[in-house]
């Protein structure tokens, strides 16, 4: 198989990258320049015709692309140490926590990094800014949320570290490099944040 791969700031790909360090796994890549456009050359577009990167190209030839369906792929192929939770109802809230941490942060954060940013400016024709600014408060309040559900908890499921605590890292540390910091008064998410940092896994 071939891991299709792009460096950080790129919050997806990095989502992989670090469940693999914490699974062990070693997987043959390939890195695109996300800044040179290699994702959206005529040799990827085969690979993946979104043009969105990550992808992994099995050995039978089929393809699978996102971030999380990637990992549960690998997640069946390698279960120990479980990082999508453990019996019905830890895999039920390992998957709440994935989805919130999607919905609520990263899909008005992807707004404002799609109308705001310079460095879209050259693919997001037009970027509509007073809509892009708009969701900047929307995820402040997600991380708020975040801050809350974390007073009695180390880690967003409670029963340890998993797939949440990474999509979540992802996305706040994008967060970060769009503009928007976790605020100071946040102190539960700042202490997970320094917690998962922390980890080997992160610098991956």
């Amino acid at each position: 198989m071939l891991f299709y791969d792009a460096v950080n700031p790129a919050p997806n790909p990095r989502r992989v990258r670090i469940y693999l360090a914490e699974k062990g796994l070693s997987v043959p890549s390939e890195t695109l320049s996300i800044v040179a456009g290699e994702h959206k050359g005529p040799d990827f577009l085969a690979v993946n015709p979104l043009g969105q990167i990550p992808a992994l190209k099995l050995d039978n030839g089929d393809v699978l692309t996102e971030s999380v369906s990637i990992c549960r792929l690998f997640e069946a192929m390698h279960p120990a140490p479980p990082m999508f939770g453990e019996g019905p109802q830890g895999m039920a809230e390992v998957d709440m926590w994935i989805r919130r941490a999607e919905l609520r942060m990263m899909v008005p954060l992807s707004m404002v990094w799609a109308h705001c940013h310079p460095f879209t400016a050259r693919v997001v024709k037009p970027q509509y800014t007073e809509f892009g600014e708009s969701q900047r408060p929307r995820v402040i309040s997600a991380m708020r949320e975040f801050d809350r559900a974390l007073a009695d908890r180390d880690y967003l499921s409670g029963k340890g570290y998993s797939m949440a605590d990474i999509v979540l890292l992802s996305v706040v540390d994008f967060a970060g490099f769009v503009g928007i910091p976790i605020p100071e008064d946040q102190a539960n998410l700042r202490a997970w944040h320094e917690r998962v940092s922390a980890r080997p896994s992160a610098q991956a």
